[in-house]
């Protein structure tokens, strides 16, 4: 019996520690929208909301690791217990390293609209990517908050979707740039945004990766795993 009730409550205390982790992606997501539409609009004190809510989000990563420690240390978990936690960790993680990205596309945004007229329409160079990012971390989240592998592997693969379009802004920004001078001052904050987002994508595909470790108990980093697994259904 004593067990019994110790197993319980480790899974009450990792069950908190999920559900404050997703409040933490919740606020993230709605960072990284916000900060694209702030990038869109140039407008400054929303880019400024939005450089004090990633205090709120590097308050909750120091408070979870905190958490996510203690339970180590109290409840000693083994095997799968402590992959979970050691998962869940790293997602932590990355959830943090996506919200200094959003600030990164805030103040880019803020920039551009405090230097006046620019000759490029710079939303519209990353509005692309920035959908498919936005797609695959609130994917991400949904797969680690259902622990479905299945839809962790789906969204590894997109990741190869918003590289070929950082590629392809990237090209077009140079283009910009070589044809008219003038652009380059905006062309270059667009290429600092379009390379934050691309990082977010990176984090959501690791975020995916976590998931798959934490249910079938496979590192699955730098291998081809996901598209083997998508080639052979």
């Amino acid at each position: 019996m004593p067990g019994e009730h110790s197993s319980k409550q480790y899974d009450l205390d990792l069950e908190a520690i999920r559900s404050k982790v997703l409040l933490m992606g919740g606020l993230v997501e709605n960072q990284f929208t916000d900060a694209v539409h702030c990038f869109r609009t140039g407008n400054a004190s929303h880019a400024d909301q939005i450089i004090k809510a990633d205090e709120n989000v590097n308050n909750l990563e120091v408070s979870l690791d905190d958490t996510c420690s203690h339970l180590i240390v109290k409840r000693q978990p083994a095997a799968n217990d402590l992959r979970t936690v050691m998962a869940t960790i790293k997602v932590i993680t990355d959830l943090e390293r996506i919200g200094d990205e959003a600030t990164k596309i805030a103040r880019a945004g803020k920039s551009i609209a405090e230097r006046g007229v620019t000759t490029i329409n710079h939303y519209e160079t990353i509005r692309v990517m920035a959908a498919s990012a936005i797609s695959m971390l609130h994917d991400a989240l949904d797969a680690f908050a259902r622990l479905d592998d299945k839809q962790a592997v789906k969204l590894i693969a997109q990741d190869r979707v918003v590289d070929y379009e950082f590629r392809s802004v990237m090209r077009t920004l140079i283009t910009f740039m070589m044809e008219d001078p003038r652009t380059i001052s905006a062309a270059l904050d667009t290429l600092w945004v379009a390379k934050a987002i691309e990082r977010i994508g990176d984090h959501a595909k690791n975020i995916a990766e976590y998931v798959i470790y934490i249910v079938e108990g496979k590192d699955i980093r730098h291998t081809d795993y996901a598209a083997s697994q998508l080639a052979g259904e």
